[in-house]
C-alpha cells in the first residue's frame, strides 16, 4: 500500500480525468527511462496488464476492510492504470464514453 495522499478535496471527475488522459498521451512521446507513463506504455504488455490486476486486487482489499480514504487512494491507482491501458491499446475516452452510454440506454433490464 502506498502513503495516503494527504489534503484531498472533492472536484469536478469529469475535469481531472480529461486532464489525465491528455497527460497519459502525451507521455507517448517521453522517454521511458524517465517517465514511468511512457515505460508503461512501450514496456512490456505483460507488466503493464499486471499492475492493472495488483491495483483492482487492492481496491478490493481496501472495500473489504471498509476502510474509506484506502479505497479512494487504490481506486485512483487503478484508474490511471486503467487510463494507460486504453492509450495502449488506442481507446480513447470519447470511445469508453460511448461504450458506458450505450449500456445506459440498452433495453434489456439489469441482471439481479
Amino acid at each position: 500500500m502506498g502513503e495516503r495522499t494527504a489534503n484531498v478535496q472533492p472536484c469536478n471527475l469529469g475535469e481531472v480525468l480529461a486532464n489525465l488522459t491528455a497527460t497519459v498521451h502525451a507521455r507517448r512521446a517521453a522517454d521511458p527511462q524517465e517517465s514511468y507513463t511512457a515505460k508503461l506504455l512501450e514496456g512490456p504488455e505483460d507488466y503493464l496488464l499486471k499492475k492493472v490486476v495488483e491495483e483492482a486486487t487492492e481496491v478490493a482489499l481496501a472495500a473489504k476492510d471498509a476502510d474509506h480514504d484506502h479505497v479512494r487512494y487504490e481506486a485512483g491507482d487503478l484508474v490511471y492504470h486503467l487510463l494507460v491501458v486504453l492509450e495502449r491499446y488506442g481507446i480513447s475516452p470519447d470511445e469508453l464514453a460511448g461504450e458506458l452510454r450505450a449500456r445506459m440506454h440498452d433495453p434489456t433490464p439489469p441482471r439481479p
